[in-house]
């Protein structure tokens, strides 16, 4: 019978061994429940725009960026929403429109309807179907630049990767 008890200890030898390289790759991986939030200022996001092949192409709506590069042939260079990206258009994602006028995440004026619009684009279309990469600053910062206290970071509990491949 020592023959098997050494055999058992020589396992769990190799089991605790082989766990903390284990836990650690699962914490690699698993994004912490604070994720730390990234910061896009306009120049920053500007280098998203689609027009570098390859490249990410990332568009904000009400201050979320979102990656929207598995809809390349709507947002790419030459497609027909190309407009809208490497910026916040919430305004134009609220009134259906790509004048250039609207390309902006100022939202003043806009009507009931199209608030309503806005949100459930927001809520059905890019938080469903485009994972987020992060926050333009305006959404993050006060105007003089101090953290904005308020910000809390969306959740995105029905996106699922999955779906893009």
């Amino acid at each position: 019978g020592g023959m098997a008890g050494g055999v058992a200890r020589l396992l769990l030898a190799a089991l605790l061994g082989a766990l903390p390289a284990a836990a650690e790759r699962e914490l690699r991986f698993r994004p912490p429940a604070e994720a730390p939030v990234r910061l896009f200022t306009e120049p920053e996001l500007a280098r998203y725009d689609g027009q570098q092949e390859g490249q990410p192409i990332y568009l904000a709506v009400k201050g979320v960026v979102f990656d929207v590069t598995s809809g390349k042939e709507f947002y790419g260079k030459g497609a027909p929403y190309n407009a809208l990206v490497g910026k916040d258009s919430t305004r134009g994602v609220a009134k259906m429109s790509l004048d250039p006028a609207d390309l902006t995440h100022d939202i003043t004026g806009l009507t009931e309807e199209e608030l309503t619009s806005l949100d459930d684009i927001f809520n059905n279309v890019y938080k469903a179907k485009y994972p987020i990469v992060g926050y333009t600053s305006r959404r993050i910062l006060n105007e003089d630049g101090s953290p904005n206290l308020d910000f809390k970071p969306e959740d995105q509990p029905h996106f699922n990767i999955k779906d893009e491949f």
